[in-house]
């Protein structure tokens, strides 16, 4: 005997529902993310960034040998995208350490087998993680409603007389990517 448990709702309102889907995070080749261990105490907390020996990072799933350590503080609210390195190879390690970055990713490598995939990530200082952004992904964020800061780790120096920045519009992808989910 097979027993329906379905809730019957009334018209108005069934007409009108949707279910959400939860497919998996579209995947960009050289792109990883790796969660950090915030370690807590009564009285503050302390947390590894990066371990390094003289090949570069240890314990991650991929290689990059930092040049430059920088930090950027991100005032509520602001967009900073889309940036590109193409002049030469720039990956970049990122990490949330206070506040909320929404981060887009978008493959622009030719002949990347991910060309075009474009991948949404929200980091937080509360939980923080790593992302590894290999050269040729354009990649940008939009800072919560308390801003943020990002710490970055990048193979390669950044050069004032001849930056390694190319930039697409902060709407290039869609203007409404940068959308709040409403629900």
């Amino acid at each position: 005997m097979t027993t329906d448990h379905t809730i019957q709702l009334a018209p108005e309102y069934a007409s009108e529902l949707k279910f959400e889907s939860y497919p998996a995070a579209p995947q960009i080749e050289g792109v990883w993310v790796h969660a950090l261990k915030k370690n807590r105490s009564e009285n503050g907390a302390f947390m590894e960034y990066l371990r390094l020996d003289e090949r570069g990072v240890q314990g991650l799933p991929g290689a990059l040998v930092p040049r430059q350590i920088s930090v950027s503080w991100a005032a509520p609210g602001r967009i900073n995208a889309f940036h590109i390195h193409v002049k030469q190879e720039q990956n970049e390690i990122w990490c949330v350490l206070q506040g909320q970055l929404m981060i887009w990713l978008a493959d622009c490598r030719q002949g990347s087998p991910t060309l075009g995939v474009k991948r949404k990530l929200v980091f937080s200082g509360e939980q923080p993680m790593l992302v590894h952004i290999p050269s040729g992904v354009a990649h940008g964020y939009q800072a919560g409603e308390q801003g943020a800061t990002l710490l970055y780790s990048m193979d390669a120096q950044f050069d004032i007389s001849d930056p390694n920045e190319g930039r697409l519009g902060w709407d290039y992808f869609g203007a409404s990517i940068w959308d709040k989910d409403m629900g």
